[in-house]
């Protein structure tokens, strides 16, 4: 999970409002700690040359190796080509943010039903109880029967309230994450193209969990679920895996505000 504060930048960013201004060392520190080198897995780290030049390299904690060193403009534009790698086309996204709100449009019914059942259930435990008690006192039944009877109840209405607060956990906030995380993938690229390098490496950590370069080539490892995005885009198979991102799990809150058209 990111922090509050990183979460508010971040739609900031999304927005275009309130462009940061950033010093000279903020760059040096953007892409670290994302990045393994590929020949010796060692962390690839960043410093600074005459003053202004921000370099990547290994740290050569193994020995020295064949990672050349990158320039940090280098650098982020090869990583920004891994966003490219899962955009969701336009006509697509369309069907899938369909598909998702008739899904929770139909669960909404559907969980409002079961709290009914569940609602009615519940009353008439908490009515049973109250009635045993009396005869309880009444002596119309023994201490053993009561003190039964009510261990029953009292097991099944925690099974009731366990039930209840599933249906809330399966809230409209779900889907709408969902919805979130396609629009990113949808536009990932655009918005990363348009921002200074550290805005840049806080948008490829909602996206990936690590990547291993090489001189040549950058092997990402995506989040969930932007690896199955990922295998989808790659694939151009949607269906049907992908219109349930209901059961994917979130690795990261994604929130923004209005919505970037895509350059084409």
């Amino acid at each position: 999970m990111i922090s509050g504060a990183l979460f508010g930048q971040v739609q900031a960013v999304f927005r275009g409002h309130n462009q940061p201004k950033y010093k000279k060392r903020e760059f040096a520190l953007a892409f670290g700690g994302m990045l393994r080198c590929a020949y010796d897995d060692c962390t690839v780290t960043a410093e600074i040359k005459k003053i202004r030049y921000i370099y990547y390299r290994c740290t050569g904690y193994r020995g020295k190796c064949a990672l050349p060193y990158f320039r940090e403009e280098e650098l982020g534009n090869r990583l920004g080509q891994i966003l490219k790698d899962i955009h969701i086309p336009d006509e697509i996204l369309a069907q899938l943010q369909q598909s998702l709100l008739h899904d929770k449009s139909r669960d909404e019914a559907h969980g409002k039903s079961e709290k009914e059942k569940l609602g009615t259930r519940l009353a008439q435990l908490r009515h049973r109880g109250e009635q045993a008690y009396l005869d309880k006192l009444d002596g119309k039944i023994t201490e053993a029967f009561w003190e039964m009877k009510s261990s029953e109840w009292t097991q099944e209405e925690q099974q009731i309230r366990m039930a209840l607060d599933g249906l809330e956990q399966r809230g409209p906030e779900k889907v709408l994450n969902g919805i979130r995380i396609l629009e990113l993938a949808n536009k990932a690229y655009f918005l990363y193209d348009k921002q200074q390098p550290a805005e840049k490496a806080k948008l490829l950590r909602m996206v990936l969990s690590n990547c291993k370069i090489d001189a040549a080539s950058i092997e990402p490892t995506y989040r969930k679920p932007f690896d199955l995005i990922f295998q989808r885009v790659k694939k151009e198979e949607w269906l049907p895996e992908l219109y349930d991102l209901r059961t994917f799990r979130f690795e990261v809150p994604i929130s923004y505000g209005n919505q970037a058209s895509r350059s084409k």
